[in-house]
């Protein structure tokens, strides 16, 4: 069956959303929407069950035990699950093998397998949607949906970008010149020659939304893949990989192009599989630290990271305070900002925010912002929807410890969940500082924590906030302002800078929403990643250009 012809009306229509960038979707972003849905959701919720407390069936070559030691952050019972780990020189022997007859098929015959990947992925949304909440600590409202469907968006958009980039280049040309008074007619050929095996690391809080574009990205360019999961949070990935696995092999390809690679907390192997002589590309998302580590080290394997920053809010001045409070609150709360793109740093004029003709006082601002979240968090169903949980306790002893370091203006407790007494839960913390504190808000402060920073004018506040994005990184901003002229100063700014820049929304949608096929999700242009999703330069250096050349009719 051809495969590509099977996806062809999707796969066009996506490629056609990529160039025009506008909205578009073949995913419902409601469980309640999905066909079936509550006899898929209640299978859900049995098949999770099943898994739990059992070994994760999953045959790939060199096991070597079975570890697993997830907790759910709802629960904080170890889901008991035990999966397969592996010795890493068996995996990559595995995929070396397995990568001549991927690399053989034509870029279609790889993009139409890998659409099937898509529709097998999209028939476990709901088990995708539980093993997301009950180890990245989501609600399942943002499991489904922000793990589930937007990140098949993502995984169609780099199909479609590698698509793009191998097809640009055709397989064959004829080609004259005269040289003197002789014709040179060649014909030439142009091969594509993926780069080799691909480590792709995820992380704890968003395992799937990186993670699939970048094994799309990897696999559709002819490379093999070996995923290398957070301990805290492997079951998505295990999952997904299964379905991979699953596809390949029903289609006559080799399963271990895809494989998965555990390790532990107390036995990391991160920097191994970094400098393994054959890695050829690694994509990491996660810790800036580590991330940092890997730029460095990953030569000569090809490195694409998404890592951390500094999100930041600048305000001068608006129509409706109230509206631009309420986005904020309901932003800072969102995932009790387990997001890259959650914003952080608030960067407050002391002559405080204009509001039409009016000025309000920057201590009525912050007073204000501290109510709204408050009134979230204060809200236990609410809460749940909108914070869920804390994946990691490691969230809750950076709460305790920046509490004492700053004036508080809205302080950080543990909510009551309405469904799951055993939460792990934390209201947001919210402090006020001033731009001497700098060390104490310069770079990512992972969890849900804000600062409200003061300064000395707006024209201070864009120039503070855009120096600690290009210092720290940063992945998004946020500008609130009525200036025109201002407003281009800080487009400017924010683009030297590498942030992508939101501009005076308000309303349901939240502001670090970022939307597959429209949106670029991190440029590269600082410490808080060198890799973009999704573009050409995200896919395009995965493959190579080899040629051969002779003359036109001749043996």
């Amino acid at each position: 069956m051809d495969l590509f012809k099977k996806h062809e009306q999707r796969f066009t229509a996506a490629r056609k959303a990529c160039k025009e960038r506008f909205h578009w979707s073949p995913f419902p972003e409601a469980a309640t929407l999905m066909p079936d849905h509550e006899a898929r959701s209640a299978q859900a919720d049995q098949e999770f069950t099943g898994l739990c407390n059992q070994p994760f069936n999953l045959s790939q070559p060199g096991i070597i035990d079975q570890v697993g030691d997830e907790i759910s952050p709802y629960t904080r019972e170890p889901l008991g699950i035990h999966y397969p780990r592996c010795e890493p020189d068996a995996l990559f022997s595995a995929a070396e093998a397995a990568l001549p007859a991927w690399a053989r098929l034509c870029p279609e015959q790889r993009i139409g397998l890998l659409m099937d990947v898509i529709d097998a992925l999209e028939s476990k949304v709901f088990l995708m949607a539980r093993a997301v909440m009950h180890t990245a600590g989501q609600s399942p409202n943002m499991s489904f949906t922000g793990s589930g469907v937007n990140a098949l968006d993502r995984a169609i958009e780099a199909l479609v970008y590698a698509y793009e980039a191998m097809r640009f280049t055709p397989d064959t040309a004829h080609w004259e010149r005269q040289f003197g008074k002789a014709t040179i007619s060649l014909d030439k050929t142009y091969r594509l020659v993926p780069r080799g095996v691909a480590v792709c690391f995820t992380c704890a809080s968003f395992p799937t939304w990186n993670a699939w574009p970048s094994m799309m990205a990897s696999l559709a360019t002819g490379n093999p893949v070996i995923v290398k999961p957070h301990p805290g949070s492997v079951l998505p990935m295990a999952i997904s990989v299964e379905c991979f696995r699953e596809v390949l092999a029903a289609n006559g390809q080799d399963p271990n192009l895809v494989t998965l690679q555990l390790d532990t907390r107390n036995a990391p192997l991160g920097k191994i599989l970094v400098k393994h002589p054959k890695t050829a590309i690694v994509d990491f998302t996660g810790s800036a630290r580590f991330g940092s580590w890997v730029e460095q080290n990953a030569h000569p394997a090809l490195c694409f990271t998404e890592t951390a920053g500094v999100n930041t809010v600048v305000l001068d001045s608006c129509r409706d305070l109230d509206a631009v409070i309420r986005s904020l609150a309901t932003t800072l709360c969102m995932f009790s900002a387990q997001m890259c793109t959650s914003p952080q740093n608030i960067y407050l004029p002391k002559q405080g925010v204009k509001e039409g003709d009016n000025w309000v006082p920057a201590s009525e601002v912050r007073q204000r912002l501290a109510d709204a979240v408050h009134a979230i968090a204060d809200n236990p169903r609410k809460a749940a929807m909108i914070l869920a949980t804390i994946q990691s306790p490691e969230t809750e002893s950076l709460l305790d410890d920046l509490a004492g370091q700053a004036e508080v203006l809205l302080p950080s407790n543990a909510y009551p969940h309405p469904d799951y007494p055993n939460a792990r839960t934390r209201t947001p913390l919210m402090l006020s500082v001033c731009t001497a504190q700098r060390d104490l808000y310069l770079g990512e402060r992972f969890g849900p924590v804000s600062f409200v920073i003061e300064c000395e004018s707006a024209e201070d506040a864009l120039q503070q906030a855009t120096r600690d994005v290009r210092e720290a990184g940063g992945l998004t901003a946020f500008l609130y302002s009525e200036n025109e002229r201002f407003i281009e100063q800080a487009e400017l700014a924010y683009a030297r800078a590498g942030a992508q820049l939101t501009i005076n929304l308000t309303g349901p949608m939240p502001l670090n929403f970022a939307a597959a096929y429209s949106d670029f999700h991190v440029t590269g242009l600082n410490p808080a990643g060198n890799a973009s999703l999704t573009e050409l330069g995200f896919v395009a250096q995965r493959f190579r250009i080899s040629q051969s050349r002779r003359p036109s009719g001749g043996c």
